[in-house]
């Protein structure tokens, strides 16, 4: 295996990781709304991940180049959608929706971005990309319903689906955009700017919201689940994740999204109590070969994958 190979499975490697991370959000989340309003647990989360980021951001990056007015709307727009309304609309879902209907929604992001990617970015679409995407989605469907996929034809619509819709757009816009973003910054610029206009876009729901009475009555599960969001699922992972879409693609880099229900069961059985069953393991073996095949094509036969800028 030659050194741009090995590179290209680091990216999947760490892509894998940042994903299978935010899947401990959906039980972080569940925490940390039983004291705070999903706003407020947004805010702190992000606020929490802006005090490491920056820092980080200026001892890290030595040469970053001036924003222009285009880049600050551009770093805007990523806050607006990927950090404040996706982060409201996932909360508000953690709160009023069933974690299964949440996750199946979620699991329906790397579609969307797919289709923005091709439509805004040209990013070339294989056919082993669109069957392992197919695989990947079937293993996460397997995995939400525990097997029992006739509960799509129960399901009935509800209100909170136009708020867990709102979430898959805002996400996939937040990709696509920070594809173009990823074009002059590094990651680490890319989520901290993010990740700054975010929360300032969050303050006021959490200032209206919130008072100083709930602050001093929340539990420390509550701030330990945010502070776990704020360094792992946010700092670390977005970071990784927007290297990866830098390297390989928004399309390809969102297949891997497909981790999150995997980590959600695995730790709902380590941290809740719930059973880890056979359909949990055929859907996780479905998920595993569909990314696998959608990957597969790049790692062989592409040799020349030049990447833009160090790994951070």
């Amino acid at each position: 295996m030659n050194v741009d190979r090995k590179k290209l499975w680091l990216i999947y490697i760490m892509l894998a990781v940042a994903t299978s991370t935010w899947g401990s959000a959906f039980i972080a989340g569940k925490i940390a709304v039983e004291s705070f309003e999903p706003a407020t647990v947004a805010f702190f989360r992000f606020f929490g991940a802006a005090m490491l980021l920056f820092p980080l951001m200026w001892y890290k990056e030595r040469n970053i180049p001036k924003p222009t007015k285009k880049d600050w709307f551009l770093f805007a727009m990523l806050g607006l959608t990927g950090i404040a309304l996706y982060n409201i609309f996932f909360f508000l879902a953690s709160k009023h929706a069933p974690v299964i209907k949440s996750s199946l929604f979620i699991a329906a992001n790397p579609v969307l971005i797919i289709i923005l990617s091709v439509l805004f970015l040209k990013e070339k679409i294989t056919k082993n990309q669109v069957i392992g995407l197919i695989l990947a989605l079937v293993g996460a469907s397997i995995i939400v319903t525990n097997g029992d996929l006739g509960i799509f034809v129960a399901m009935a619509f509800e209100p909170i689906d136009l708020i867990l819709l709102g979430a898959v757009i805002c996400w996939a816009l937040y990709s696509v955009i920070g594809r173009v973003v990823l074009q002059k910054y590094s990651s680490i610029v890319s989520t901290t700017y993010a990740v700054g206009f975010g929360t300032l876009f969050l303050l006021p729901f959490a200032v209206r919201e919130t008072s100083l009475t709930d602050i001093a009555s929340s539990s420390m599960n509550t701030w330990l689940a945010i502070g776990h969001m704020s360094v792992f699922v946010t700092v670390v992972s977005f970071i990784m994740y927007y290297y990866g879409i830098q390297q390989v693609g928004a399309a390809k880099a969102s297949i891997f999204i497909n981790f999150m229900p995997i980590s959600a069961v695995v730790m709902a059985s380590l941290f809740l109590g719930e059973a880890f069953t056979l359909p949990h393991l055929i859907g996780a073996v479905f998920v595993l070969f569909g990314i696998t095949l959608s990957n597969y094509k790049k790692s062989v036969k592409n040799q020349n994958l030049k990447p833009k800028k160090k790994l951070v």
